[in-house]
């Protein structure tokens, strides 16, 4: 929760880290799309979404997120923000997670695909990590608090929509290098990202009790099932009713048991 305490020159040293690598993970996109280096991020996606296909429109909600967690990065700078436990302890890993959404452009326009996998799984468990082992902290914060809007409103929605696109990276990069297991067939393998990814929105509804995390979850299953449609409409429906699924699931858990925060780890 919101602090009083003064941040010490570490801390503030942190913080000023934390602002310069979210700068970085907003300017690198920017960089490489106006420059035009190397291939863009949907030509990228393109080599490899015979399995899984999300809807371009989809990946707008990166607009939100890039404004959100700029939010937060100066907010956590200012003088007059006191050092609370989650400012301490989200810190660096979300540093972490801003210098490797950075990473991932370059490594994707690059095509270096491995790459991109590795960077996509670090990021999101930098964050989702983190989040989970802190999720007393991130249930007590109250709602009014300062905390859980430019802290863990950003770093929630940048972790969950990290958790749905690592799921697609992944079976991009093993689609495009033709290094998916022959023991399901494509649409099955689809089938289980979707339930995995549903699994961990659930998961994080009931860990944090933040909509945020499970909300980008739903929005990529949603661009999955637009994409879909017409392809393969078993995935498309299967996609649609998860994330159904997980918004009514993640909205009963965090407002029916919101006022138990402090009773359930």
């Amino acid at each position: 929760m919101s602090s009083i305490l003064r941040p010490t020159p570490a801390q503030r040293t942190r913080r000023l880290i934390v602002l310069v690598c979210a700068v970085f993970a907003v300017l690198v996109p920017a960089i490489q799309a106006l420059a035009g280096l190397g291939q863009s991020q949907a030509e990228f996606a393109a080599a490899g979404d015979s399995t899984l296909r999300i809807a371009g429109w989809t990946f707008s909600i990166w607009s939100l997120i890039y404004l959100w967690i700029l939010a937060y990065a100066v907010w956590q700078v200012l003088p007059q923000t006191g050092e609370s436990p989650l400012i301490t302890r989200m810190g660096w890993p979300s540093a972490a997670a801003f210098v490797l959404i950075g990473a991932w452009i370059v490594a994707a326009a690059a095509d270096a695909q491995a790459a991109t996998v590795v960077i996509i799984v670090a990021a999101m468990l930098s964050l989702v990590a983190p989040l989970f082992l802190n999720a007393r902290e991130v249930r007590a914060t109250p709602t009014r608090d300062l905390d859980r809007w430019l802290l863990l409103w950003p770093l929630g929605l940048l972790a969950g929509w990290l958790t749905v696109a690592t799921a697609a990276n992944i079976l991009g990069v093993a689609t495009a290098l033709n290094a998916l297991p022959a023991a399901l067939s494509p649409t099955a393998w689809a089938v289980v990202a979707v339930i995995v990814v549903v699994a961990l929105g659930l998961i994080g509804a009931w860990r944090l009790r933040l909509l945020a995390y499970p909300l980008p979850i739903a929005w990529g299953l949603i661009g999955a099932f637009a994409a879909e449609q017409d392809r393969n409409p078993t995935l498309a429906f299967t996609a649609l009713a998860a994330a159904v699924l997980l918004l009514l699931g993640a909205v009963l858990i965090v407002f029916q048991l919101r006022r138990g925060v402090d009773r359930v780890d």
